[in-house]
């Protein structure tokens, strides 16, 4: 056992320690690259201001929230798959996403229509009822059908009502400023503000600490109702606070991102299979870790692959983990138990 734990801790620090390589390297890159001597300037008296600003301004709070929101993304999948017992779940594909983008883009528009101004919290308040909202109808779908695939594609249903609702929201609204709204309905980290990403860290960090002190509920979960509840846990509440959670993160993610296309469903897969285990005290870091770096990644190709046009998030990540979530609707089943 104790050379299990090691070994999870040295894949877990060396996933951490290629994060932090990587969020270096994306700073660097872009439609103009900046060496890595001038990075390190930027922080301690930068030569050249615009540098400083296009570092310190536009690139690190995009690759910090890249980083927060991705891993949150993937966390919100793990709990979802908990909670459905398969690991096809996940807030894109079930439309938890998509219901949360709904919500925000109807609030963005009226306060825009009116000439108010949305606070950060105010969007992820909204994108959170949106996301219990959604997640509400796949419950109600799941007690009428136990196929897991019929769910999903349920599920995929409801993400494409909810998005051709949005679509038709943002292109028939008056004001002009809406028209930023397409980037951000599509899936982008572009203009992300420090305020976006300090309010993201507050409520994911709060999220994942209270996720992680449920590890030991979570795990005896996964082992069945019956065991959980001869473990003495309060099955009811266990899972009131799975969907809270879970709706959560998505809802963070949405309101200031946008939907993330099949990061919450395929990482927590490949978490799995990298590390052989589905342990709840493991997976959650290792799901944020994993789901950061992912998007991370996707987000740099994303803004580089063409720049200076850039690509949506949601679409690069399509394409890397859409394949994923293929084979495990091939294969049918994975490794969901510890």
């Amino acid at each position: 056992m104790k050379t299990q734990g090691r070994n999870y801790v040295l894949i877990l620090s060396l996933l951490a320690a290629l994060l932090v390589v990587l969020a270096i390297v994306c700073v660097g890159l872009g439609s103009a690259d900046i060496g890595v001597w001038d990075i390190i300037l930027s922080f301690i008296s930068p030569k050249d201001v615009m540098v400083g600003k296009i570092i310190l301004s536009i690139r690190l709070p995009r690759i910090l929230a890249a980083i927060i929101l991705g891993g949150a993304l993937a966390v919100s999948g793990f709990l979802l798959q908990v909670f459905f017992g398969n690991p096809i779940a996940g807030p894109y594909v079930l439309g938890i996403s998509s219901g949360a983008k709904l919500i925000v883009a109807i609030v963005m528009v009226f306060f825009l229509n009116n000439h108010l101004v949305i606070t950060s919290i105010g969007m992820v308040i909204a994108a959170f009822i949106g996301s219990l909202t959604a997640m509400g109808i796949v419950l109600l779908l799941s007690q009428k059908m136990k196929n897991m695939s019929l769910l999903v594609v349920c599920g995929v249903m409801i993400g494409y009502i909810c998005s051709a609702i949005t679509e038709f929201i943002i292109e028939f609204a008056n004001d002009s400023n809406i028209v930023n709204l397409h980037n951000w309905s599509m899936g982008s980290f572009s203009g992300t503000s420090w305020t976006n990403v300090n309010i993201s860290v507050v409520i994911v960090a709060v999220v994942l600490v209270i996720t992680f002190m449920m590890s030991k509920p979570i795990g005896a979960y996964q082992l069945g109702e019956a065991y959980a509840r001869n473990m003495g846990v309060d099955i009811k509440k266990l899972r009131v606070a799975l969907i809270l959670l879970s709706s959560l993160l998505s809802a963070t993610v949405t309101a200031f991102a946008g939907p993330i296309s099949f990061v919450g469903v395929a990482v927590p897969h490949i978490m799995r299979g990298l590390l052989k285990t589905a342990k709840p005290i493991v997976m959650i870091p290792a799901c944020f870790i994993g789901g950061a770096v992912i998007t991370l990644v996707c987000d740099c190709i994303a803004r580089v692959a063409f720049a200076p046009t850039e690509l949506s998030v949601s679409a690069v990540t399509s394409v890397f983990l859409a394949p994923v979530v293929i084979y495990l609707l091939v294969k049918g089943k994975s490794v969901v138990h510890g």
